[in-house]
């Protein structure tokens, strides 16, 4: 399980691009976001390194947890 904080992650439409960036690369991946806690939990076979590169194509700053 690959965890990201997302501090500028906020509201429900944040979380849906998030996820919506990470199964572009993974149309696989199991995503949880909690929006409250502003984190990101990923299964996924996808290295971190490209899961990162998706959020922040979302326009959002992950932070490894």
């Amino acid at each position: 399980m690959i965890e990201f904080a997302v501090q500028d992650m906020t509201c429900g439409h944040c979380a849906s691009r998030i996820t919506k960036a990470i199964n572009d690369v993974d149309s696989g991946a199991k995503v949880d976001v909690r929006i409250e806690q502003r984190k990101v939990l990923i299964d996924s076979k996808v290295g971190i390194a490209t899961l990162a590169e998706a959020i922040r194509e979302a326009g959002y700053t992950p932070l490894p947890a």
